[in-house]
């Protein structure tokens, strides 16, 4: 049985977006041009600004996307989990990393270089749908997070970024593996205030915490604190 969300083995890159619109003998080809690279729970990726020299395609596990504050503090800005992609703006440009990648935890990606990409956006016209549709979810995640920071109070934020955590997951009950002090990053608060938040949620039922995870219970009051329909 293959678990949803995770690429088959006979075509790894058959659930990666960006590469939908390609006839699977084409994606066979790019993964097979692909270098496979495994990393430990907490190890890095690629650094903010690092070359752009490949797009990463997580095939296993999990990836975190910073940002680091010359204070030392870190704004986790979002997760990706197979079969998601990122370093992709880096590729086009030609610039170097706009932020830091790393491992939650044991995780296995697909690296293709920067002059596979390119070559392949040349000779692959219907790669560019991807791309645009890649680059209109990066533009619409930014634009969101901007409009929370300025409408949303700290446990609003904290119930949104529980909810995009969630995904499409269509259980009633979600295990989300990522620690208080992560979630206060991608949140945008202190480790105590949204320590608080989730006291408050996990009081009225909506979830409760094993250890550094956070299992939700109630995902449709979670929407409505964070103000979503």
């Amino acid at each position: 049985m293959t678990t949803p969300g995770t690429p088959q083995a006979d075509d790894p890159l058959a659930g990666v977006d960006l590469f939908t619109g390609l006839a699977p003998a084409v994606r066979s080809r790019v993964a097979a041009a692909a270098v496979p690279r495994s990393y430990r729970r907490g190890q890095l990726l690629f650094l903010e600004k690092d070359p752009g020299d490949s797009l990463i395609m997580v095939r296993r596990g999990a990836v975190s996307v910073f940002r680091t504050a010359p204070t030392g503090d870190r704004a986790l800005l979002y997760v990706v989990r197979p079969p998601g992609v990122l370093g992709e703006l880096a590729l086009l440009d030609g610039g170097s990393r706009s932020a830091s990648a790393e491992a939650l935890e044991e995780t296995h990606v697909l690296a293709l270089s920067r002059g596979a990409f390119l070559e392949l956006v040349r000779t692959q016209p219907p790669i560019l749908d991807g791309v645009m549709r890649s680059f209109g979810g990066l533009i619409r995640r930014l634009t969101d997070q901007t409009s929370d920071h300025i409408f949303l109070d700290l446990p609003g934020r904290v119930a949104k970024t529980l909810i995009r955590l969630v995904g499409d997951n269509r259980s009633p009950v979600v295990t989300i593996d990522l620690n208080q002090t992560q979630l206060a990053e991608m949140a945008g608060g202190s480790r105590q205030s949204v320590n608080q938040a989730l006291g408050t949620f996990a009081t009225r039922g909506w979830l409760h915490t094993e250890g550094r995870k956070i299992v939700v219970t109630d995902i449709p009051a979670l929407r409505r604190r964070a103000g979503m329909t």
